[in-house]
């Protein structure tokens, strides 16, 4: 622990103020007596003095070791009073000082929590009253935060300088098909509360569709929009519809623009299959018109009465061969537009039951036949045409029905491996092998209605199988379908599209109001600021020597706000051993990163996740030192400006015992979960961080500028790795 300037300030004047003492005594002794008692004073003191030294040294230490007691009960308690009473300002609900001091310091401290009580149970009122004053609003707020959520359509509302302030989960899905590294970043670099939206689109492409609303509102349009399509870095056809966003005045007319709504379409899929059919319908015309031209000429030639035989033979072949020729190219064009057919429908992500179900409810509409569920894994995800599935299994169960008039059907769904299974059963007469194959093979038929699909196409479509079995002990048959089941992270999405529990992060309207100032980044206030929260697990602490990153983890805060699902999290393949010692703490084992990118891959998408931001680490030379050493192999030099909250912690509280992160957590009450992990530590980093930004401008400290100068006056600014 550093000792305090003023205590040793202390000990070296109390020292020579005895100096002084001492030789301002001696001198009056001595003035008293005669010449030769003087000698025989000194003769006697001069062996002993340095006794006399060694006596006052030790009295000097004596005096220390109670100035310093004295000092840490009645100086560093009440300026820890300080720190804390300070802390409690700033904190949203106070939490016990459990302060050490004097008595006095600690009956204040008692009181001074129970004041903070006071204006915590005050504010809760005030809160209460707002809340209810406010509800109107509020509803309307969760609708269209519901409205939002529950669109199919991919929703994103910039500000006039292309900031996002609100997206909805099908736009953060679409942006991370849209990401070149969808992997690692998951599409965060590009979609995200106050990022840029011109990391997807070309600012003047933007610039144009605005002008163009204006344009519109200038000539009276009461709904101005624009539409534009455009190619992305990864080479997707996106297609996108822009409304404004205008303010309303006092009148209650709509004002001056402040922002844009983006309505998105992924139009890569829809585009080559028009441009298919183009081209198929172009074929067909074009090589049809030849043939018809020489069935035409033909027939004219065949008109002729006096035409002898062989001749008539002759202009019969070019008939059939133009016909035949003419009937092969409408058959390839039949084939290749049922492909077109069964990519139609885009495979998705669905609850297995809720296929089961959807089946079950066609199957006895159409056919009059009751369909019972069995052995439903309710876990189960699959990776499927729905539309196109239930119309297979509803064609079979008809075919069923009419040509061996089955009384009831079930449905099974199980796992198995890397797949489900699902089988349509019946009990009753079963049918041979060449009778299956020839179900598989038909178009289906539904009465009137008709479609080029076979059940072969639609077991194709989900790259599964198809069999026929019976099971002799039980006079049953059924007919199994393999089909695929969605990923884990799939899984993960799709419930988060149908249960919807993250509506409140994808939104922040207060950013309508900011603006991109000319001024440098120094200049401007940590307010205003968007901040990258970062930490690493490393094999070791000693970067410089061979020691690697294992886990790079981030969170980004906008306007004053953690985004927690704004986040970044990846293993890291070392390239080295991680050794032994090391997993007990951050609990990364070889297993673990066997397989994963190496830190030369993950480092470019982690560079875009912080783009335009501020870094903030906690002890951040330590992680600033990891990422400088992979400079030559990436190219990438994080020249972002650096925060960091040990540092800073030490500018706020200076009398603090300790600046680790789990201390600082604890004096300003914020719980700590997934302690040494790369992600968990950041969000408790970002924590810290937004709890440390009030307390620094109370200070006078406002600016990035003064906040880096500010920390690199303190003591534990000297570390370096």
């Amino acid at each position: 622990m550093k000792v305090d300037r003023r205590l040793i300030q202390a000990i070296v004047v109390i020292g020579l103020a005895t100096v002084v003492w001492l030789a301002l005594t001696i001198g009056l002794i001595t003035s008293t007596l005669e010449p030769a008692q003087r000698d025989l004073l000194a003769e006697q003191l001069a062996p002993r003095l340095a006794l006399i030294g060694l006596t006052w040294v030790f009295g000097l230490v004596a005096i220390g070791a109670t100035l310093r007691w004295l000092f840490r009960r009645y100086a560093t308690a009440p300026a820890r009073l300080v720190e804390q009473t300070q802390v409690l300002l700033a904190a949203p609900k106070a939490a016990p000082m459990n302060h050490q001091g004097t008595k006095e310091t600690k009956a204040l401290a008692d009181v001074i929590f129970q004041l903070a009580s006071q204006r915590d149970s005050l504010r809760e009122d005030v809160a209460a009253q707002i809340a209810q004053a406010s509800a109107g609003v509020q509803q309307e707020k969760n609708r269209l935060a519901a409205l939002m959520s529950e669109l199919t359509q991919s929703v994103v509302v910039c500000n006039l300088d292309g900031r996002i302030i609100l997206y909805n989960n099908r736009a953060r899905l679409q942006f991370k098909t849209l990401s070149q590294a969808p992997t690692l970043a998951g599409g965060a670099e590009l979609v995200g509360i106050g990022r840029s939206i011109y990391a997807v689109f070309e600012r003047q492409l933007v610039a144009h569709a605005l002008e163009s609303i204006q344009q519109r509102i200038g000539r009276g349009a009461g709904s101005p929009s624009a539409q534009f399509v455009t190619t992305t870095q990864a080479g997707q056809l996106l297609k996108a519809q822009m409304a404004p966003v205008r303010n309303v005045d006092a009148t209650g007319a709509a004002a001056e623009i402040t922002g844009f709504v983006l309505m998105l379409d992924n139009v890569t899929r829809a585009f080559e299959e028009e441009n298919l059919r183009d081209q198929l319908l172009h074929g067909l015309t074009e090589g049809s018109r030849s043939s018809l031209a020489n069935i035409q000429a033909a027939v004219d030639m065949l008109a002729y009465p006096d035409l002898d035989e062989p001749m008539r033979e002759r202009f019969l072949g070019v008939v059939r061969e133009e016909v035949a020729s003419l009937s092969a190219r409408i058959t390839d064009m039949t084939q290749k537009s049922t492909q077109g057919l069964k990519a139609r429908w885009p495979l998705e992500e669905m609850l297995g039951a809720d296929v089961l179900l959807a089946t079950q409810r066609r199957i006895e509409a159409r056919n009059k036949r009751p369909v019972t569920l069995e052995n439903i894994d309710a876990t189960i995800w699959l990776k499927v045409d729905s539309f196109s599935l239930t119309q297979a299994l509803d064609y079979l169960a008809m075919r069923l029905v009419d040509e061996f008039d089955v009384k009831f059907f079930r449905l099974r769904l199980q796992a198995s491996g890397a797949r489900a299974q699902l089988d349509l059963i019946w009990t009753g007469q079963v049918m041979s092998t060449e009778t299956v194959m020839s179900w598989e093979m038909d178009s289906m038929r539904f009465g009137a209605e008709s479609t080029p699909l076979t059940v072969r196409d639609v077991v194709e479509r989900h790259g599964g199988e198809m069999w026929f079995e019976r099971e002799r002990v039980r006079h049953e048959a059924f007919f199994r379908f393999l089909l695929p089941l969605a990923s884990v992270q799939e899984q993960l999405e799709a419930t988060q599209i149908l249960h919807n529990d993250s509506r409140p992060e994808y939104y922040d309207f207060d950013l309508f109001q900011t603006t991109d100032q000319s001024s440098k980044l120094d200049d401007r206030l940590l307010s205003e600021l968007s901040y990258t929260v970062f930490d690493t697990e490393t094999t070791g602490l000693n970067p410089s020597e061979g020691d690697e990153i294992i886990q790079i983890g981030a969170a980004r805060c906008v306007n004053g706000k953690l985004l927690k699902q704004e986040s970044f999290e990846q293993l890291v393949n070392p390239g080295r051993l991680i050794p032994a010692a090391t997993i007990p703490i951050h609990g990364i084992t070889q297993d673990m990163v066997r397989g994963k990118p190496v830190i030369t891959e993950v480092l470019p998408a982690f560079y875009k996740f912080a783009q335009d931001t501020v870094l903030v680490a906690h002890n951040a030379a330590f992680d600033m030192k990891f990422l400088q050493l992979q400079e030559k192999n990436t190219g990438l030099v994080f020249s972002h400006p650096v925060l960091d909250t040990l540092l800073l912690s030490a500018v706020v509280h200076p009398n603090q015992e300790s600046h680790r992160l789990e201390a600082i957590a604890e004096r300003f009450n914020i719980t700590v979960l997934g302690r040494h992990t790369a992600l968990g530590d950041a969000m408790v980093t970002a924590e810290v961080w937004l709890r440390l930004i009030p307390l620094l401008q109370a200070m006078g400290i406002h600016t990035l500028h003064q906040a880096r100068e500010a920390a690199q006056k303190t003591y534990y600014a000297r570390l370096k790795y």
